[in-house]
C-alpha cells in the first residue's frame, strides 16, 4: 500500500512594502544575477514547482512590470503602508486552503531553488512542523513554512514584526532547517548594505 504524497506547498513571496530605507531607490528592482531581485526571487521560486503568489503595493508599477511573462498570482495590497501582516493576510487569501505556505521575502538574495526544495522535502517528513531556516551557525532567519493548522493564525495577525510573535508562541513546535553560510539571514534593506554585499 502507498503512501499518499504530501501536496506541495504554495510560496507566498510579500513584495509590497515601502523600501523606506533605501532613501529613493527600490530595493526590490536592485540587479541581482542580471535581473531585477524580485523577478529572481519569483523565478526561483517557480523552479521548485510550487505555486507562487506575490503580493504588491498598488504605487509601485515598475515591480509588476518585473515580474511580466511569469506564471505567478498577483496581488495588489491597497493598505500595505499598514505593514507586514496585512500583505501576509492579503496573500493568504488569495490562496485559500493550503497545505502549507513558504513565506520567502523578496529581499534575500542568496536564498536558491535548492534551499526551498530543502524546506520541502524537510516539510514531507515533518508535515505537522513550522519549519524556520536558519545560518550555519544557527542563526534564525527565511524562509519560513507554516503548515495548514497555523495558517488562520498568520493571516489574522497586525502590525509589521510580520511573524515574531506567532513563532515565539508557538516555539515547541518550530523546527529549525539550516542553510549553508548566511544565506538566510543576509538581508539587504540600505544602500549601504547593498554596496557592501556586492564589495564582498
Amino acid at each position: 500500500m502507498t503512501e499518499t504524497p504530501i501536496p506541495m506547498p504554495t510560496i507566498l513571496i510579500p513584495a509590497a512594502g515601502a523600501s523606506s530605507r533605501m532613501r529613493g531607490s527600490d530595493k526590490l528592482l536592485e540587479e541581482v544575477e542580471g535581473k531585477p531581485l524580485l523577478r529572481r526571487q519569483a523565478i526561483m521560486a517557480l523552479a521548485t514547482g510550487c505555486a507562487v503568489v506575490v503580493t504588491l503595493p498598488p504605487d509601485r508599477p515598475a515591480r509588476g512590470a518585473a515580474l511580466d511573462g511569469l506564471a505567478v498570482t498577483r496581488v495588489i495590497v491597497p493598505d500595505a503602508a499598514l505593514g507586514l501582516s496585512v500583505s501576509l493576510a492579503a496573500g493568504l487569501a488569495a490562496i485559500g486552503p493550503a497545505p502549507a505556505v513558504i513565506v520567502l521575502l523578496a529581499d534575500l538574495p542568496e536564498i536558491s531553488a535548492e534551499d526551498l526544495n530543502h524546506l520541502v522535502a524537510r516539510h514531507r517528513d515533518l508535515p505537522e512542523a513550522i519549519l524556520r531556516a536558519t545560518a550555519q551557525d544557527g542563526t534564525a532567519g527565511h524562509p519560513v513554512l507554516f503548515p495548514a493548522w497555523v495558517l488562520p493564525e498568520l493571516g489574522a495577525m497586525t502590525g509589521d514584526s510580520g511573524a515574531r510573535a506567532l513563532l515565539r508562541g508557538h516555539a515547541d513546535r518550530v523546527v529549525a532547517v539550516a542553510l549553508a553560510d548566511r544565506r538566510a539571514v543576509t538581508d539587504l534593506d540600505t544602500p549601504e548594505d547593498w554596496a557592501a554585499w556586492r564589495a564582498r
